[in-house]
């Protein structure tokens, strides 16, 4: 003998389905989506960082110091950043910056091609990931006085 209740509840697992699956993917889809911007950022303040430590090894005395400097910094930012996605690397902006009088260096990088490779999902008034407009990255240091 088949009860009434058997009947209500046939789909009450695919409702209850749903609901946990879209939470769970959207907490799924945020931790990755957040984790990249992350790793970019990471990644920037590494590239500079090498960049300028390598630009230390540079003569100051040199004729062509600036040239040098600028591919040698070059040089470092292109194989530390290799694994970036071209859609990134295409929206990157190196900055180096000399001062005169002093030999420094500074270099920046940042990046506001975020949201070409990163869909937005929106639930209402909340979207994942919500970026910041770009990311930025610097290091400088200061090589020697003229």
């Amino acid at each position: 003998m088949k009860t009434s209740l058997g009947k209500k509840q046939k789909g009450a697992a695919a409702i209850e389905f749903a609901l946990v699956f879209l939470i769970f993917f959207t907490v799924l889809y945020g931790v990755v989506s957040y984790s990249f911007p992350l790793l970019l950022v990471q990644s920037f303040n590494n590239a500079t960082a090498e960049a300028v430590r390598r630009g230390m090894a540079v003569d100051p005395n040199a004729s062509d110091y600036e040239v040098a400097l600028k591919k040698e910094v070059g040089d470092v930012l292109a194989k530390k950043l290799e694994w970036v996605p071209t859609a990134v690397r295409a929206g990157l902006s190196m900055k180096p910056k000399y001062e005169d009088g002093i030999l420094s260096a500074t270099v920046t990088l940042q990046t506001d091609n975020l949201k070409s490779i990163m869909p937005v999902l929106k639930l209402g008034a909340i979207k994942v990931p919500d970026l910041p407009a770009q990311l930025q990255a610097v290091s400088s240091v200061q090589l020697a006085n003229k």
